[in-house]
């Protein structure tokens, strides 16, 4: 996220990993994803500036999440909607966050292994994040991995671990997220009193293949909304939608879907908006990791603290 610490200028090396990224140079976004990913402080005005220099009035790409609960077919459902969205000439990045073992610290990385990422397509790239502890399901380098991968490609789906009823970050860092759900898994019941109804803009049932099983998930769905909508915490605008990702049944509606809400996102100005209200959040919370609550308080507290990092990043000193 953006840093004070970043310098003014840009160091040549930096200026010509950012133009190798913005060509969408795999080598370059390659080293870019690596420099996000480290963790040492001493790296930290590096990242800054990096970010900085990708960022500022990019609107441009479409960053598009996929959330839901473990086996419920996210891998296959991005793979499938890689593929039809390199078919219409577009290109696409993959952002795939694995869970780490609470003993090594390492990752299967599974999700990749099951995207077919085409060595010889130049025009769809993955990677692979470890969350290395950090909740919510996500890894704490994936805002900006996202902003390295949004510089590079048209499209940019970032696929979460499975993730329960309150692990909502994905919202933070894409513009669409889409909430997938198995048919006769019970989790539409169970979405009917949890947070995550409040934070997708498309959901979808996957394995339509299952028929009736299917789309009775689809009528409990909807109803989920439609109580969420009463509380006053979905948008009314939010679609239910089929798909098997195995069959490829309902993925170009889902492209569509995705398209239609970016299109209104652009219309009334929200998108910029989002962009910029995900990186302080994601910024207020590495500033509270970094210095604690007491040291959060010593800056004059939470609403200092999101008033300054909104600054910084509105005054071109972060990426959106």
């Amino acid at each position: 996220m953006p840093s004070a610490d970043a310098p003014a200028g840009l160091p040549d090396d930096l200026e010509a990993l950012a133009d190798g990224i913005r060509a969408g140079e795999r080598a370059a976004v390659a080293r870019g994803l690596n420099l996000v990913e480290d963790r040492r402080p001493e790296a930290r005005p590096r990242v800054a500036a990096l970010l900085r220099a990708l960022g500022p009035g990019r609107v441009d790409g479409r960053r598009v999440g996929f959330t839901g609960p473990p086996g419920v077919g996210k891998s296959c459902l991005v793979n499938a909607l890689a593929h039809v969205v390199r078919a219409s000439g577009a290109t696409v990045g993959v952002l795939a966050v694995d869970p780490s073992s609470k003993r090594s610290g390492g990752a299967l990385l599974g999700d990749r292994a099951r995207i077919d990422s085409r060595p010889e397509d130049a025009g769809l790239f993955v990677r692979s994040l470890a969350t290395a502890g950090h909740l919510g399901g996500l890894a704490r380098a994936a805002p900006a991995a996202t902003m390295v991968l949004g510089a590079a490609f048209d499209w940019v789906l970032v696929e979460t671990v499975g993730v329960g009823q309150s692990e909502t970050d994905v919202e933070y860092v894409v513009d669409t997220v889409v909430l997938v759900v198995q048919p006769g898994s019970g989790d539409s019941l169970q979405f009917l009193k949890a947070g995550i109804m409040e934070i997708p803009d498309v959901v979808l049932v996957n394995k339509s293949d299952m028929g009736e099983t299917a789309r009775r998930a689809r009528l409990e769905l909807l109803s989920a909304l439609g109580a969420a909508r009463g509380a006053g915490v979905a948008s009314a605008s939010v679609e239910v939608l089929l798909a098997s990702a195995t069959r490829g049944d309902g993925v170009a509606e889902l492209k569509a879907e995705i398209e239609r809400h970016r299109a209104a996102m652009l219309a009334s100005g929200r998108l910029l908006e989002r962009r910029v209200g995900g990186q302080v959040e994601w910024g207020l919370r590495e500033l509270v990791r970094r210095v604690g609550e007491e040291g959060l308080q010593r800056e004059g507290g939470e609403a200092a603290a999101r008033a300054s990092i909104e600054a910084r990043i509105r005054s071109g000193g972060g990426a959106i």
